[in-house]
């Protein structure tokens, strides 16, 4: 007869750990603000294009108009045909989206998705949301009792991470950014990519050390133009972040916050064809018009301003003021022509971003990038509609925060954990 090996409690304890080890590696954290009311505000997700997609495509994924997309992201809305643009693979985008109160914590659940026959909940959370979710969300969130089986053409609530945090940020106006960690990034890296600081991050996620990994998600406060509307207004709420644009009243306004000021500033958009009217009462200026006077006392400035979309009316507000010296011309934060490829700054940004040539004003750059179209897809994964089955630390001066066994794979873990037990029975 063979001796078998007499199994200790030691055994039993260091199997354990280490069985808690691979557990600790897949287990990423989320930054939760709890809530007790039923308002929402708007907020941004940080989102990674998972394979080609047209622009229509990946609003289609988050429910939202593709025109508010690609404002989010300072693209131009006039190149013809912008919805049905080809986005790259690996394109990371800002989504955004209405955040609510659901079960006393902050989340999105007004996503759902129509399952695929390659669908798996891991492959939804982790490549066509790109991390932003987890499998076990999906599975909690629709009550799946088996998660092995999907239907083909089942609709899925899929619950997003967002925060709110009363709209500021330093007592500042600022819209929460959701950011899905990579293996690369360090806390010093994010907080210069957003400029923002290590303190800030810090305090809004409640970290006690600058320690971050792999799938965590951040909230990244980012300095915002905030409005003044009517709570009856229908776009009441409505804060858009420093240096880029939003298109409200139906299409009929484009408001654009900086560079320079965080003051909002609407005008007119490109798009708007059957609009109500836009003209201040008793004047001649339309929404976004400033006139002004120069006079011994100062300088008379008069505006037409933008007030919100009431019963699909443009109020429009207009404002008088004296002031010391007259304001120069509107700037606009630059416009992007619409991605064609990925620039990777790997010495500076953590993710890919859209690129622009840093010119301001309102003219968008026409030429497109030199760099190689990435446009692999992931295996097993098909494009969303496409057939099934295809497939205040400075970022220098930071060392790597990343833990290093965060990028060791689990399989192998798990392999040296079977091994393990094998030697000890």
């Amino acid at each position: 007869m063979v001796n078998q090996k007499p199994f200790h409690k030691t055994h039993i304890f260091l199997s354990l750990l280490v069985f808690t080890n691979v557990a600790l590696l897949v287990t990423s954290k989320s930054t939760i603000e709890p809530c007790a009311n039923s308002d929402s505000c708007n907020a941004l997700l940080g989102y990674t294009v998972y394979t080609e997609l047209k622009v229509s495509e990946v609003a289609s994924l988050f429910q939202i108009d593709p025109i508010a997309l690609l404002t989010a992201n300072a693209i131009d809305i006039s190149y013809p045909d912008v919805e049905n643009h080809i986005l790259p693979s690996q394109l990371f985008l800002k989504i955004p989206i209405v955040c609510s109160c659901v079960d006393g914590i902050r989340k999105s659940v007004s996503t759902h998705y129509k399952t695929r026959p390659s669908d798996t909940l891991a492959s939804i959370a982790d490549s066509i949301y790109s991390g932003l979710v987890s499998a076990d969300q999906i599975r909690e969130a629709n009550s799946i009792s088996d998660p092995s089986v999907l239907d083909v053409g089942q609709t899925l609530v899929v619950p997003l991470p967002c925060t709110c945090f009363n709209g500021t940020d330093n007592s500042l106006p600022a819209i929460y950014l959701s950011y899905v960690v990579t293996p690369v990034d360090t806390l010093a890296w994010i907080a210069a990519r957003y400029s923002t600081t290590l303190s800030d991050l810090m305090n809004v996620n409640a970290m006690g050390s600058t320690a971050i990994k792999a799938s965590d998600i951040l909230a990244i406060p980012l300095p915002a133009c905030a409005s003044n509307f009517p709570r009856y207004a229908a776009d009441y709420g409505l804060i858009v972040p420093n240096g880029s644009y939003a298109i409200t009243a139906s299409h009929c306004l484009q408001c654009s916050c900086g560079p320079g000021n965080l003051n909002l500033y609407c005008q007119p958009a490109s798009l708007a064809v059957s609009c109500s009217s836009m003209q201040c009462r008793n004047s001649n200026l339309m929404v976004g018009n400033v006139t002004v006077q120069q006079s011994g006392g100062g300088c008379n400035v008069t505006s037409c301003n933008y007030g919100g979309f009431v019963n699909s009316s443009i109020i429009t507000t207009l404002s008088t003021s004296l002031q010391p010296r007259c304001p120069g011309a509107q700037k606009f934060p630059p416009l992007i022509a619409p991605p064609t490829s990925v620039i990777r700054d790997t010495t500076f940004a953590p993710s890919p971003a859209p690129q622009s040539d840093g010119a301001g004003g309102t003219g968008a750059p026409k030429s497109s990038s030199s760099v190689p179209s990435t446009t692999s897809m992931l295996p097993g994964l098909a494009p969303i509609g496409g057939p099934a089955g295809s497939a205040s630390g400075s970022a220098s001066d930071a060392c790597s925060l990343i833990n290093p066994l965060a990028n060791f794979p689990t399989a192998v873990l798990l392999l040296l954990y079977v091994k393990f037990m094998m030697a000890i029975l």
